[in-house]
């Protein structure tokens, strides 16, 4: 009787992930707009988005209910708050990076995602790490060491889009909210500033968002849809699939976007970039398989 709905949750991920792998050419596409207007818009038009389908899904109500138990609960309200920043930021660095030539840093990033997310549960939510996991560790490290070595600099985007998405989640783990509800409270609170900036650029004639080019502004409110629209097919997906399943998926992501970068947008992937990615590509396999073990033998017990 659940197959079906394996089946669907396993569509709904997959469709997450590959919206999400070829979002660079969405952005290429506002690249004339600047990396802080799209940002504006990508938060305006995101909370716009949650709370029209929310009124849909009629919990609106809930939502504010949600609101009101957070505001009497400060560790939370901050976690909610502080992760939407996060993730803002996380969204800015990397439509930046999309729209500098950076895709294939911005792969790496997502690749090591993983990884540090699971760092962020041993240090902070006090969680165990398998002797397997600490050699992946140290492998993806030797990758980012072989880049850092050979280009004399750390892959600062790689690892600023990784560490900042993995301290968005651990918030989210902390704030404990449903899937849908987070998002627009998360977007809520940093609409305000989107919005006054979005005033501001119109305000000094250097907004984008006009009538001037009507498919450049209907791509700006796009942005939105683009945003809110994975992030739902995703918790579909989480809601209803094994986590180690999730695992497997998510890596089709960056896999996507480094093609793009690579082929679509003639981004170089030099020896070192190889050397290292297959640093990065053996810890995520060794990292996996190790999952899937575990996965396995708590099915069994």
């Amino acid at each position: 009787m659940s197959a079906p709905l394996h089946k669907g949750g396993f569509f709904a991920a997959l469709g997450a992930y590959v919206i999400w792998g070829i979002l660079p050419i969405y952005w290429k596409m506002l690249q004339t707009a600047g990396a802080y207007e799209i940002l504006a818009h990508r938060v305006l038009w995101s909370f716009v988005f949650m709370v029209v389908l929310l009124a849909v899904l009629g919990r609106l109500r809930e939502t504010t209910d949600v609101l009101r138990a957070l505001w009497h609960d400060k560790k939370r309200f901050l976690a909610v708050a502080g992760g939407g920043f996060l993730v803002t930021s996380n969204w800015g660095t990397y439509i930046w990076a999309v729209n500098s030539g950076y895709i294939v840093e911005t792969s790496l990033g997502y690749y090591i995602n993983p990884l540090v997310s699971v760092a962020l549960g041993v240090f902070i939510f006090k969680e165990t790490l398998s002797r397997t996991k600490k050699i992946a560790f140290a492998i993806a490290a030797c990758g980012i060491l072989n880049m850092t070595y050979q280009f004399g600099e750390m892959p600062y985007i790689a690892l600023y889009l990784a560490c900042s998405f993995a301290a968005y989640g651990a918030l989210k783990k902390y704030a404990r909210l449903d899937p849908y509800v987070g998002i627009a409270l998360e977007t809520l609170f940093v609409t305000p500033l989107a919005l006054l900036y979005i005033i501001h650029l119109a305000d000094i004639g250097q907004s984008h968002f006009t009538f001037d080019d009507p498919m450049r502004t209907l791509f700006l409110i796009g942005a939105g849809a683009v945003t809110a629209i994975p992030l739902v097919l995703f918790a579909r997906g989480i809601n209803t699939l094994p986590l180690n399943v999730v695992g497997f998926l998510q890596y089709s992501s960056p896999t996507l976007a480094l093609i793009i970068g690579v082929f679509l947008y003639g981004e170089p992937f030099t020896p070192t970039h190889a050397v290292s990615f297959s640093f990065i590509w053996l810890a995520l396999f060794i990292f996996s398989g190790s999952e899937w073990r575990a996965y396995r033998q708590s099915k069994k017990g």
